[in-house]
């Protein structure tokens, strides 16, 4: 093992997001962003390289700490949440029982949303981090909860499909 980690980190709370489904809805960064960043760069490692979804919410969050720690962000959309098709921008308590559950019974496979499935995330998602920890000491993620989820699947971590991460939380992997 080369010893060098690849750091996910959950975007902070987006605006709007509290009851809707949004996946690769572009929602703002919350107000808090400012008081965000100022924690996140004092409690956060070291780091060579800062990687980040196209979405604002992770991309704002992302260009701060670089700019705190005079490193340039790198884009890149396979790091972008889950597409959930038409589930984008509803509320979750509105969208049918019967798709959610059809879901549920088939996590990787299923699209009752027109989206995308898990396994298409999962795999696009692989393809990002070939070779993503390149840089040491540490590559840092900004990214979005399902992507952290397919990074923990792929590392072979138990749970990955149910884990947990508070907004502006992350993960060494």
């Amino acid at each position: 093992a080369s010893g060098l980690a690849l750091i996910f980190l959950r975007h902070t709370p987006p605006v709007g997001s509290a009851v809707v489904c949004y996946g690769v809805t572009d929602l703002a960064a919350g107000p808090d962003l400012p008081n965000e960043v100022r924690r996140l760069q004092a409690q956060l490692p070291v780091v060579g390289r800062i990687l980040s979804s196209p979405l604002v919410r992770c991309l704002r969050l992302a260009e701060a700490l670089g700019a705190a720690r005079g490193l340039e962000v790198t884009v890149d959309h396979r790091l972008r949440e889950l597409d959930f098709g038409a589930w984008e921008g509803r509320v979750w308590d509105n969208i049918p029982r019967a798709e959610i559950d059809a879901w549920a019974a088939d996590l990787m496979g299923a699209r009752p949303h027109g989206g995308e499935t898990v396994a298409e995330l999962a795999a696009r998602v692989g393809a990002a981090l070939e070779g993503a920890a390149e840089t040491a000491p540490a590559t840092l993620v900004v990214t979005h909860m399902g992507v952290i989820r397919a990074a923990l699947a792929q590392a072979g971590r138990a749970g990955a499909w149910e884990a947990r991460l508070p907004f502006g939380g992350w993960v060494d992997i």
